[in-house]
Protein backbone atom coordinates (compact mmCIF):
# COMPACT_ATOMS: atom_id res chain seq x y z
CA UNK A 1 0.00 0.00 0.00
CA UNK A 2 1.64 3.08 -1.37
CA UNK A 3 2.11 5.91 1.51
CA UNK A 4 -0.45 8.91 0.91
CA UNK A 5 0.38 12.16 -0.62
CA UNK A 6 1.51 14.99 1.32
CA UNK A 7 -0.08 18.36 0.41
CA UNK A 8 1.61 21.47 0.08
CA UNK A 9 0.03 24.63 -0.11
CA UNK A 10 0.45 27.38 -2.39
CA UNK A 11 1.16 31.50 -2.37
CA UNK A 12 0.84 34.52 -4.87
CA UNK A 13 3.09 37.48 -5.23
CA UNK A 14 4.04 40.01 -7.95
CA UNK A 15 6.99 40.36 -9.43
CA UNK A 16 8.43 43.80 -8.29
CA UNK A 17 9.78 44.55 -11.95
CA UNK A 18 6.76 43.88 -14.03
CA UNK A 19 3.80 43.22 -11.33
CA UNK A 20 3.28 39.52 -13.07
CA UNK A 21 1.38 37.56 -10.43
CA UNK A 22 3.59 34.72 -9.54
CA UNK A 23 2.28 30.89 -8.00
CA UNK A 24 4.52 29.39 -5.74
CA UNK A 25 4.98 26.73 -3.09
CA UNK A 26 7.31 26.76 0.03
CA UNK A 27 10.44 24.73 -0.69
CA UNK A 28 10.55 21.23 0.72
CA UNK A 29 13.19 18.90 2.81
CA UNK A 30 15.21 17.83 -0.30
CA UNK A 31 15.24 21.56 -1.69
CA UNK A 32 16.80 22.64 1.70
CA UNK A 33 19.24 19.88 1.78
CA UNK A 34 20.42 21.63 -1.75
CA UNK A 35 20.31 24.95 -0.03
CA UNK A 36 22.46 24.02 3.32
CA UNK A 37 25.14 22.10 1.17
CA UNK A 38 25.60 24.92 -0.74
CA UNK A 39 26.07 27.54 2.30
CA UNK A 40 28.32 25.07 3.87
CA UNK A 41 30.70 25.26 0.58
CA UNK A 42 30.62 29.02 1.48
CA UNK A 43 31.22 29.05 -2.71
CA UNK A 44 29.32 31.97 -4.09
CA UNK A 45 28.57 30.32 -7.41
CA UNK A 46 27.39 27.65 -6.04
CA UNK A 47 25.22 28.97 -3.24
CA UNK A 48 23.84 31.66 -6.52
CA UNK A 49 23.04 28.16 -8.52
CA UNK A 50 21.34 26.34 -5.73
CA UNK A 51 19.15 29.61 -5.12
CA UNK A 52 18.08 29.52 -8.59
CA UNK A 53 17.49 25.89 -8.53
CA UNK A 54 14.99 25.93 -5.34
CA UNK A 55 13.24 28.89 -6.99
CA UNK A 56 12.74 27.21 -10.51
CA UNK A 57 11.48 24.46 -8.49
CA UNK A 58 8.84 26.19 -6.24
CA UNK A 59 7.40 28.37 -9.43
CA UNK A 60 3.96 26.64 -9.73
CA UNK A 61 3.49 29.43 -13.05
CA UNK A 62 3.99 28.30 -15.89
CA UNK A 63 6.56 29.81 -18.66
CA UNK A 64 8.99 31.49 -16.17
CA UNK A 65 12.11 32.26 -16.94
CA UNK A 66 14.19 32.28 -14.09
CA UNK A 67 17.17 33.14 -15.41
CA UNK A 68 15.89 35.63 -17.35
CA UNK A 69 14.79 37.50 -14.24
CA UNK A 70 16.31 40.60 -12.56
CA UNK A 71 18.36 40.20 -9.52
CA UNK A 72 15.84 41.65 -7.48
CA UNK A 73 13.34 39.38 -8.63
CA UNK A 74 15.06 36.18 -7.90
CA UNK A 75 15.68 37.87 -4.02
CA UNK A 76 12.21 39.33 -3.74
CA UNK A 77 10.84 35.73 -4.92
CA UNK A 78 13.66 33.54 -2.47
CA UNK A 79 12.89 35.88 0.46
CA UNK A 80 8.91 34.98 -0.06
CA UNK A 81 9.76 31.21 -0.52
CA UNK A 82 11.85 30.97 2.83
CA UNK A 83 9.56 32.97 4.59
CA UNK A 84 6.75 30.13 3.92
CA UNK A 85 9.04 27.21 4.06
CA UNK A 86 10.76 27.72 7.70
CA UNK A 87 9.17 30.98 9.34
CA UNK A 88 8.43 34.60 8.18
CA UNK A 89 10.49 35.70 11.30
CA UNK A 90 14.36 36.15 10.75
CA UNK A 91 17.63 36.86 13.68
CA UNK A 92 20.27 38.88 12.12
CA UNK A 93 23.06 40.15 13.77
CA UNK A 94 23.99 43.83 13.03
CA UNK A 95 27.03 45.90 14.47
CA UNK A 96 25.95 49.39 15.97
CA UNK A 97 27.15 51.89 13.62
CA UNK A 98 27.22 54.61 16.68
CA UNK A 99 30.68 52.87 18.09
CA UNK A 100 30.85 50.26 15.15
CA UNK A 101 31.79 47.47 17.11
CA UNK A 102 28.73 46.34 18.88
CA UNK A 103 26.60 43.36 17.95
CA UNK A 104 23.14 42.93 18.43
CA UNK A 105 20.29 40.45 17.16
CA UNK A 106 17.24 41.71 15.60
CA UNK A 107 14.13 40.49 14.82
CA UNK A 108 12.33 41.02 11.35
CA UNK A 109 9.60 40.16 9.67
CA UNK A 110 9.66 38.96 5.87
CA UNK A 111 7.04 40.62 4.94
CA UNK A 112 7.91 43.84 6.27
CA UNK A 113 10.90 43.69 3.37
CA UNK A 114 9.59 44.94 0.11
CA UNK A 115 12.16 46.00 -3.51
CA UNK A 116 11.93 49.68 -3.19
CA UNK A 117 12.52 51.83 -6.33
CA UNK A 118 13.77 55.47 -6.45
CA UNK A 119 10.91 58.01 -7.77
CA UNK A 120 13.75 59.02 -10.70
CA UNK A 121 14.51 55.47 -11.59
CA UNK A 122 14.58 55.45 -14.97
CA UNK A 123 15.48 52.56 -17.77
CA UNK A 124 15.19 55.01 -21.00
CA UNK A 125 18.55 57.48 -21.36
CA UNK A 126 18.53 60.32 -23.00
CA UNK A 127 21.97 60.45 -24.66
CA UNK A 128 21.65 63.73 -26.60
CA UNK A 129 18.47 65.68 -28.60
CA UNK A 130 17.95 62.92 -30.72
CA UNK A 131 19.57 59.57 -29.76
CA UNK A 132 17.92 57.76 -26.76
CA UNK A 133 19.01 54.16 -25.28
CA UNK A 134 16.55 51.96 -23.66
CA UNK A 135 18.34 49.77 -20.49
CA UNK A 136 17.21 46.14 -19.16
CA UNK A 137 17.60 44.77 -15.59
CA UNK A 138 20.73 41.99 -15.51
CA UNK A 139 19.43 38.92 -15.32
CA UNK A 140 20.83 36.44 -12.61
CA UNK A 141 22.88 34.50 -15.66
CA UNK A 142 24.70 37.82 -16.25
CA UNK A 143 25.27 38.70 -12.66
CA UNK A 144 27.11 34.89 -12.41
CA UNK A 145 29.25 35.62 -15.36
CA UNK A 146 29.77 39.06 -14.85
CA UNK A 147 31.06 38.11 -11.59
CA UNK A 148 31.79 34.04 -11.20
CA UNK A 149 32.68 33.31 -14.56
CA UNK A 150 36.24 31.49 -14.64
CA UNK A 151 37.02 32.80 -18.06
CA UNK A 152 36.65 36.40 -16.69
CA UNK A 153 39.60 35.74 -14.39
CA UNK A 154 42.60 38.09 -16.53
CA UNK A 155 39.43 40.55 -16.86
CA UNK A 156 39.74 43.99 -14.90
CA UNK A 157 36.96 45.62 -13.28
CA UNK A 158 36.62 48.30 -16.16
CA UNK A 159 36.17 45.59 -18.51
CA UNK A 160 33.45 43.36 -16.65
CA UNK A 161 31.76 46.82 -15.96
CA UNK A 162 31.11 47.13 -19.90
CA UNK A 163 30.54 43.47 -20.32
CA UNK A 164 27.49 44.00 -17.88
CA UNK A 165 26.61 47.39 -18.45
CA UNK A 166 27.10 46.33 -22.81
CA UNK A 167 24.80 42.94 -21.93
CA UNK A 168 21.86 45.31 -20.36
CA UNK A 169 21.47 47.51 -23.66
CA UNK A 170 18.02 46.85 -24.67
CA UNK A 171 18.06 49.04 -27.70
CA UNK A 172 19.63 52.24 -29.06
CA UNK A 173 16.91 54.65 -31.28
CA UNK A 174 15.90 57.64 -32.69
CA UNK A 175 12.92 58.71 -34.11
CA UNK A 176 13.56 57.05 -37.30
CA UNK A 177 15.51 54.29 -36.20
CA UNK A 178 16.26 51.42 -34.00
CA UNK A 179 19.37 49.28 -33.40
CA UNK A 180 18.31 46.03 -31.12
CA UNK A 181 21.30 45.39 -29.07
CA UNK A 182 21.12 41.67 -29.73
CA UNK A 183 22.00 42.98 -33.45
CA UNK A 184 24.96 44.33 -32.64
CA UNK A 185 28.31 42.51 -31.58
CA UNK A 186 30.22 43.05 -28.90
CA UNK A 187 32.65 44.67 -30.27
CA UNK A 188 30.01 47.60 -31.62
CA UNK A 189 28.54 47.44 -28.62
CA UNK A 190 32.21 48.37 -26.90
CA UNK A 191 32.70 51.04 -29.62
CA UNK A 192 29.60 52.87 -28.84
CA UNK A 193 30.35 53.03 -25.01
CA UNK A 194 33.83 54.58 -25.98
CA UNK A 195 32.34 57.09 -28.22
CA UNK A 196 30.45 58.67 -25.05
CA UNK A 197 31.15 61.86 -23.22
CA UNK A 198 31.66 61.33 -19.27
CA UNK A 199 28.16 63.24 -18.97
CA UNK A 200 26.62 60.48 -21.44
CA UNK A 201 28.37 57.63 -19.12
CA UNK A 202 27.22 59.15 -16.07
CA UNK A 203 23.08 58.44 -17.05
CA UNK A 204 23.92 55.02 -17.94
CA UNK A 205 26.30 54.83 -14.20
CA UNK A 206 23.05 56.53 -12.61
CA UNK A 207 20.19 53.60 -13.97
CA UNK A 208 22.57 50.73 -12.30
CA UNK A 209 22.99 52.53 -9.12
CA UNK A 210 19.05 53.66 -9.08
CA UNK A 211 18.03 49.92 -9.90
CA UNK A 212 15.44 48.67 -7.52
CA UNK A 213 16.73 46.97 -4.48
CA UNK A 214 15.20 44.49 -1.60
CA UNK A 215 15.79 46.91 1.35
CA UNK A 216 14.57 48.02 5.22
CA UNK A 217 14.90 49.77 7.45
CA UNK A 218 15.49 48.76 11.22
CA UNK A 219 16.20 50.36 14.16
CA UNK A 220 19.10 48.98 16.84
CA UNK A 221 19.80 50.29 20.16
CA UNK A 222 23.08 49.54 21.30
CA UNK A 223 23.26 48.45 24.67
CA UNK A 224 26.08 50.05 26.02
CA UNK A 225 25.56 53.61 24.84
CA UNK A 226 21.89 53.68 25.09
CA UNK A 227 22.01 55.33 21.18
CA UNK A 228 19.63 53.95 19.20
CA UNK A 229 20.50 54.10 15.45
CA UNK A 230 18.62 52.90 11.58
CA UNK A 231 20.65 50.02 9.85
CA UNK A 232 19.64 49.93 6.21
CA UNK A 233 19.70 46.47 4.56
CA UNK A 234 20.10 46.01 1.24
CA UNK A 235 20.21 42.79 -0.93
CA UNK A 236 19.52 38.80 -0.11
CA UNK A 237 22.59 38.36 1.75
CA UNK A 238 21.86 41.19 4.60
CA UNK A 239 18.75 39.35 5.72
CA UNK A 240 20.72 36.14 6.31
CA UNK A 241 23.77 37.52 7.76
Amino acid sequence: MPLPKIATPSYELDLPSSGQTIKYRPFLVKEEKLLVIALESEDTKQITNAIKAVIRACILTKGVKVEALPTFDIEYLFLNIRGKSVGEDIDVKLICPDDNKTEVEVSINLDDIQVKKPDDHTNEIKLDDTLMMQMKYPSLNEFIKTNFDPTDVNKNPMEQSFDLIGSCIDKIYTEDDVWAAGDCTKKEITEFLDSMNSTQFKKIEKFFDSMPKLTHTVKVLNPNTKVESDVVLEGLASFFA
